[in-house]
């Protein structure tokens, strides 16, 4: 069927992460299921009339739309791989209508209650305290993603011109400058990790646990939700509301969309657009609360 092939080539050619290359062999081989099952064994054959019926047997089954748009993505970028090898003549997919997904907008933690957790909450001195509380502003402060957080290098955090590199998805480079408050917890943390630690090669992690290996996303996750739920009783408490918590703030105090998106490292503004939302509601409580007639 040539999943292995295609996979590969997302592998090697896009960079895509090993959760999304899972996904998308999952997403394929239930559609090669599904056409074994229909009395239809080549991929390369099929037409668009088989693969609506493979869409609505998954909305039959109660998969989300959210799922299911992700599963014919898989499988346009699929047709496409075997029309450039010349293996299938057309795509079934360009001739298929999207299942419609409500719109959902990214969770955010207020600012006060961010506010109240990186000023009143005692971290500790200690390098595990001043290390977490760094990982609680990295996120915050920056916007980047957990993964982005795990890969910094020493090399990559430059103290004096405030400045941290980041690498980001399919291995795009971007730089974000960081403020005075934040590079006196940069100052304090490199200081403690040199004392616990030792000096670490600048090729070595900037991120390390007690035993000076690389902290890794359970550790991450379990630190967040830790301080998190001290100043919010909401379901999300993950890292990557730290994210959507920078970006939404950060539009609220009137920054350019088109510098949040460099900032988050987006590769389009439709990604970014999302939190507009978020700013638009906060407009329409606003003016509930204080236009008398409203």
């Amino acid at each position: 069927m040539h999943i292995d092939s295609f996979i590969t080539s997302l592998k090697i050619e896009r960079r895509y992460s090993l959760h999304t290359l899972k996904a998308y062999e999952n997403d394929l081989k239930q559609f090669c299921d599904f056409l074994k099952n229909a009395g239809c064994d080549n991929c390369p054959e099929t037409d668009h009339k088989l693969v609506r019926r493979w869409i609505v047997m998954l909305m039959e089954q109660g998969i989300s739309p959210r799922s299911v748009r992700r599963k014919i993505s898989a499988l346009s970028s699929y047709y496409r791989f075997l029309m450039r090898k010349g293996i299938a003549g057309t795509n079934p997919v360009d001739r298929i209508m999207l299942p419609k997904m409500a719109k959902r907008l990214p969770g955010f933690i207020p600012e006060e209650k961010l506010d109240c957790l990186l000023d009143e909450t005692d971290f500790g001195d200690d390098f595990t305290g001043v290390r977490d509380r760094l990982i609680i502003e990295m996120l915050y402060f920056t916007g980047i993603r957990r993964s982005e957080l795990i890969k910094l290098r020493n090399s990559d955090v430059d103290i004096p011109e405030m400045v941290i590199k980041v690498q980001g998805k399919g291995g795009k480079e971007r730089h974000i400058p960081v403020g005075q408050a934040f590079s006196k917890t940069l100052r304090e943390y490199t200081g403690k990790k040199i004392a616990y630690h030792g000096q670490s090669p600048v090729s070595g992690p900037f991120f390390v646990t007690g035993t000076n290996k690389n902290v890794y996303p359970e550790l991450i996750y379990r630190i967040v939700t830790k301080y998190l739920r001290l100043v919010t009783t909401g379901g999300k408490r993950g890292p990557h509301i730290l994210r959507h918590s920078f970006a939404t703030h950060m539009l609220n105090h009137g920054a350019d969309l088109n510098a949040i998106k460099d900032l988050l490292g987006h590769a389009s503004l439709s990604a970014t657009q999302v939190y507009t939302q978020n700013s638009f509601e906060k407009l329409k409580r606003i003016y509930k609360q204080a236009h008398p007639r409203a």
